[in-house]
């Protein structure tokens, strides 16, 4: 959640930092700003809304060969642009952006700055103008801006401007994504890798409590104890292409369009020399060597991790729970003797994630995280990786990353166990059964005409792995399209929910699994006698007269990757129909980097 870009260099700052905080909107588009270290004193110009409303105002001709940039997802203070980074101190000196949540801020404003008028409502301008009182005391700002780093409870990623120091940006990071960037004749800063692709594909990672001073030539980094570090660049492995929507109207419709590729993608990336399916030698032992299973994500990843369940559970035989992570890092249940812990994360960020994983660690248990971003926090600092191979995800309802992530659960519970099943080719098959059902998005929309045009809220439903489906399928209605929507256990209806059925209600469900296609036919029967208008999604082999519509055949494991197809389909023409903004959902971001 947010996006901070920072340049500084040869060229003018300003297009760089504007084109990085498009590539970044996606992290947050509350409001939006610039701040541009001009030699005779500090330029912000900030707007509540889109970085192109950002843009109108921002006035080109101003000089400037450094400068900071901020894209914001609102936690501290409502969006306006009071509220909207950067933020500067009482003097005007400091300048200052912020990604992450100081939890002492309330404290420190006590402690330090009871004399000083504020003149937002966030976390962030306590940070910059407690510099300023710091650097009051200190021998230099960059002794100032150490302290005041030690003071701070909580995560953050900053980037600062010096007033009386145009030649250098203040950097700091901690539990929030940062990242250095060297260029020819620049040095950058920014929040993901692809909002600086325009001018370098060399990056340095930054760790947790590290501060840097970034000049146009220069990179020092330095711990909070004051110790120099030393890391090597490492070339961000991304195509400028992919980040860009091309003839697509969004970048939502691009990414679902290129699940196909994905699922090649991946089998290719997990086939060893010999053509067959594999993970990595060292990974395959902490899986077999767990005597149970801990599945830890959150929202899309969630529901990809039950499925992940059942396939770890059916072709590996080993026993699987899976967790919401926001709610087991402080709950945490009776673990077996033999935990293996498998984080599941699109951006491999997600701060909920995060925190569990350093309390399992600190216990001393094993960890694997599977991401779509490798060098991202959780890869990182887990065990092991797996890759999802998916490529850069822009829109914030997760679509390829998803199907990604259940192949690849699919591909490691396969490589754990000893199965008849011929994995790879059915994947094959599954990946040319997602071709065929986006090759009838029409279909598609006519179900969201006739169903969707006017309902305030929708039911998905399901059995077994449709189950899951279903939960996933209503979470992309609600994010992009608004309309309230709630998956459900098929045999659940009648235990409550069916009092919420009247007369139009719209009613999805999925029968996709052999054995339960009867049940969910006959929970089908129980809505529409009670006024529902109902769909059904089978799929070949098990479809009746009737079914809205049918889904090519795969084999009955990997249904998910084909079943979810439809009902991402259906959330993208709901969210057109209602015209909204479909790549950047209201109150939403991407990467969601605070708890």
């Amino acid at each position: 959640m947010c996006g901070i870009t920072g340049y500084i260099g040869e060229q003018q700052a300003t297009p760089v930092l504007l084109e990085g905080l498009k590539k970044l909107e996606y992290r947050g588009y509350d409001s939006a700003g610039i701040a541009l270290q001009t030699g005779q004193g500090v330029v912000v110009c900030k707007e509540k809304g889109r970085i192109a409303d950002l843009t109108k105002m921002v006035d080109l001709n101003v000089q400037s060969t450094a400068g900071i940039g901020h894209t914001r997802w609102a936690t501290h203070g409502v969006p306006d642009r009071k509220n909207s980074h950067p933020h500067q101190s009482q003097s005007g000196r400091f300048t200052l952006v912020h990604n992450g949540v100081i939890e002492n801020y309330l404290q420190l404003q006590r402690d330090y700055l009871q004399e000083v008028e504020m003149i937002s409502d966030t976390d962030t301008e306590v940070i910059v103008q407690l510099i300023e009182k710091l650097s009051s005391e200190e021998v230099s700002t960059e002794a100032a801006f150490r302290k005041a780093l030690t003071l701070l409870h909580g995560s953050y990623a900053i980037a600062m401007l010096d007033e009386q120091d145009p030649d250098t940006l203040y950097i700091a990071k901690n539990r929030s994504p940062l990242l250095v960037g060297v260029g020819a004749d620049c040095r950058v800063v920014a929040s993901d890798a692809m909002a600086m692709l325009q001018v370098t594909d060399q990056f340095i990672e930054l760790h947790d409590e590290e501060m840097v001073l970034l000049r146009k030539d220069e990179v020092k980094i330095f711990t909070l104890g004051g110790e120099r570090m030393e890391r090597a660049l490492y070339t961000a492995q991304l195509d400028q292409s992919d980040l860009e929507k091309g003839t697509y109207p969004h970048y939502m419709l691009k990414e679902m369009d290129e699940q196909p590729t994905v699922i090649r993608k991946i089998v290719d990336a997990y086939s060893n020399e010999s053509g067959k399916l594999s993970i990595d030698s060292k990974v395959l032992q902490a899986f077999k060597g767990a005597d149970r299973l801990y599945i830890i994500a959150a929202g899309t990843s969630y529901h990809a991790g039950l499925i992940g369940k059942q396939y770890f559970e059916k072709f590996a035989g080993i026993p699987v729970e899976v967790h919401i992570s926001s709610e087991f890092g402080y709950n945490m249940p009776l673990l077996s003797k033999k935990p293996l812990f498998l984080f599941i994360t699109q951006s491999g960020e997600t701060a909920d994630s995060r925190q569990v994983l350093v309390k399992v660690k600190a216990l001393g248990y094993p960890t694997v995280t599977l991401t779509n971003v490798q060098g991202s926090t959780l890869s990182r600092e887990s065990d092991h990786t797996l890759l999802l191979h998916a490529g850069p995800e822009i829109a914030v309802a997760s679509t390829k990353a998803y199907v990604a992530q259940v192949a690849v659960l699919a591909i490691c519970a396969y490589a754990c166990g000893e199965s008849d099943l011929e994995l790879k080719k059915e994947l094959s098959i599954a990946a040319n059964a997602i071709q065929t059902v986006l090759d009838s998005k029409e279909d598609v929309r006519k179900v969201v005409e006739e169903t969707l045009t006017d309902t305030r809220n929708a039911f998905f439903i399901g059995r077994n792995l449709d189950f899951y489906v279903s939960l996933e399928g209503a979470l992309k209605l609600k994010e992009i399209s608004y309309i309230q929507a709630e998956g459900f256990a098929g045999g659940e209806l009648k235990h409550g929910t069916i009092a919420l059925i009247e007369e139009g209600t719209p009613v999805f469900a999925l029968a996709t699994q052999r054995d339960v296609s009867p049940n969910i036919r006959g929970n089908v029967k129980e809505v529409t006698a009670r006024g529902a208008k109902t769909s059904i999604f089978s799929i070949e082999g098990i479809q009746e007269e009737g079914d809205r519509f049918v889904l090519p055949h795969v084999h009955e494991l990997l249904t998910p990757l084909v079943a979810v197809i439809p009902f991402q389909l259906i959330s993208y023409y709901a969210a057109l129909q209602r015209e909204c903004d479909v790549d950047q959902p209201r109150n939403l971001a991407k990467s969601v980097t605070v708890e």
